[in-house]
């Protein structure tokens, strides 16, 4: 008990740190980074080993673009774990090997940095484990992929009702800051109003708060059966799961919990 007590005052003495809310928006398509770059624009850095797209036949056979545009989505959107369907088109005309293999091998030898609506890709063919070309495509890409749309106005602070929506495909490359159909549920709250028919973006929800600013809440911290509780001021709004201020009404210090429920927060060791 005197060690957890110990504890627990060493935490609350300690000054606010700054806190990162543990559920964010993605810059990133949820994460994925989509500022376009100008066909032709050098994107890339070398991975330490090339990726490789295995394409085999039972009777020898050309390299067709069909399979090469394939095995480049597929590797694409593999090596940047891409949510959604990956379309890659390619900006510039490509005349296969003048060879038939049995196996045809695509490797990857430079991918751009970030995945973007234009993109440029090095790569090597092999066929039958020999290397047949080294060519560099100019790809033009699309990312679709389902996002809410809103099918009747909602107003601001409403609860996220994925009834009162729909969906709509989008590409993710171009509609940066779509909300993907994927996210969202009854722990979100809409921020702002939209408007019917609106595809709705990441800047129009956020989870709801479940510790509000100058309340009083309830503080835990446990260690194995012991669990010490107190009464704390929210110096914040936080929603599950984020980090906060709290203020002991007593000291008048400052210190950081994590909300766990409604007016409930809990130092962590």
């Amino acid at each position: 008990m005197r060690a957890l007590l110990a504890k627990f005052n060493l935490c609350v003495a300690a000054s606010a740190m700054a806190v990162t809310p543990l559920l964010a928006a993605p810059a990133s398509v949820e994460a994925i980074p989509v500022s376009a770059a100008a066909p032709g624009e050098r994107l890339g850095q070398t991975d330490a080993e090339a990726a490789s797209t295995s394409l085999a036949s039972p009777a020898a056979s050309p390299l067709t673009q069909e399979q090469l545009v394939g095995a480049l989505e597929r590797d694409i959107a593999a090596h940047f774990n891409l949510e959604g369907e990956l379309k890659l088109e390619l900006l510039r005309a490509w005349s296969g090997p003048d060879r038939v293999a049995r196996e045809w091998q695509v490797q990857v030898a430079e991918y751009p940095t970030l995945p973007t609506s234009s993109m440029l890709v090095r790569c090597r063919v092999l066929a039958d484990g020999a290397a047949v070309a080294e060519p560099t495509f100019v790809l033009r890409a699309a990312l679709w992929r389902d996002a809410w749309i809103a099918r009747q106005p909602v107003t601001n602070g409403g609860a996220f009702d994925p009834s009162l929506l729909d969906t709509r495909r989008v590409d993710a490359f171009r509609e940066r800051d779509a909300l993907p159909a994927a996210v969202g549920d009854r722990s979100f709250v809409f921020t702002r109003s939209v408007q019917a028919g609106r595809l709705l973006t990441w800047r129009d929800v956020a989870r709801r708060p479940l510790v509000r600013k100058g309340d009083l809440v309830e503080v835990s911290a446990a260690e194995g059966a012991l669990v010490i509780t107190m009464k704390g001021l929210a110096m914040q709004n936080g929603a599950q799961g984020e980090a906060v201020t709290i203020r002991n009404p007593e000291s008048k210090k400052d210190f950081t919990a994590f909300v766990v429920d409604e007016n409930r927060v809990q130092v962590r060791f």
